[in-house]
């Protein structure tokens, strides 16, 4: 008769090999990625200093082979991080298509970071220091109107707070804001999940308030800023109470008193209601 316990345990050994494989193939292919992206910021970094530059100049640089190198260049390609253009001739004309000269795109070179938000608040410190706090008051709401300007037709075709809270969210979103409009209790939250200067306005919290006197102007109601992300919030929060009147487009059912805050409250001049 078969010993049972011997075929167990060969059952038990059997596994335990299977699972150590299953470990070892996935460290391998874990360290494969990691292997390929290094490789990919390493072509990436040569084509920022060395571009435009071809395909076999990489390949001699970075000791890889031709076909490794066209991987990771047709990869950037896809993801729109480098560009291609053609190779000067030299010389009599020959042959053949001419050779493919590579360079990162602006999208390609923030994987190398810049130093823009830093420019923008010493660009601010200087307006402050020459020209004082006003000057910067001044281009935050120059600014924000700018922002909003060829939208401001869009929003204000909307026959309620509510709608033009909507447009006023996809205008944002199409500036980069990635806003999103969305009934809460008593009025409308405004939140933008993304803002492209949030580091600048940490330091000048000017361009957050001018922001929040903009959108009471278009939505033609006062507004609530609940959070900031240049205040280490989630998100920008903006609440729109739909309990005044405005322009007597709102129903009765919108006009409910707005939720106590010690937020600042923001009504656009010309229309507070008695």
């Amino acid at each position: 008769m078969p010993d049972v316990s011997v075929r167990a345990g060969e059952a038990d050994v059997g596994q335990r090999a299977a699972s150590d494989g299953g470990t070892r193939a996935a460290a391998d292919g874990g360290t494969r990625a990691a292997s390929e992206g290094g490789t990919r910021v390493a072509v990436a970094r040569l084509l920022l200093e060395r571009g435009p530059v071809s395909a076999v100049e990489v390949a001699a640089e970075l000791a890889l082979s031709g076909p490794a190198v066209r991987r990771h260049l047709d990869a950037l390609l896809a993801d729109g991080e480098a560009t291609t253009r053609e190779a000067p001739r030299r010389g009599h004309r020959t042959r053949g298509r001419p050779a493919r000269l590579y360079l990162l795109t602006e999208a390609g070179r923030v994987r190398f970071g810049h130093g823009y938000d830093d420019l923008a608040v010493a660009a601010l410190r200087y307006l402050a220091e020459t020209g004082g706090p006003d000057a910067v008051r001044v281009f935050a709401e120059r600014r924000a109107n700018e922002l909003v300007e060829r939208h401001r037709a869009g929003i204000a075709e909307g026959g309620t707070v509510a709608a033009r809270a909507n447009a006023l969210a996809a205008a944002l979103t199409a500036q980069g804001y990635a806003a999103a409009a969305r009934r809460t209790g008593n009025g409308e939250q405004l939140c933008q999940h993304h803002c492209p200067v949030a580091h600048v306005a940490t330091q000048f919290p000017e361009l957050c308030e001018a922001e929040t006197h903009v959108f009471a102007e278009l939505l033609g109601t006062h507004v609530q800023r609940l959070a900031t992300i240049a205040r280490g919030d989630a998100a920008c929060t903006t609440h729109v109470p739909l309990g005044i009147p405005d322009r007597g487009e709102q129903p009765r059912a919108e006009r409910v008193a707005p939720p106590s805050t010690k937020t600042t409250t923001t009504i656009p001049k010309g229309r507070q209601r008695v």
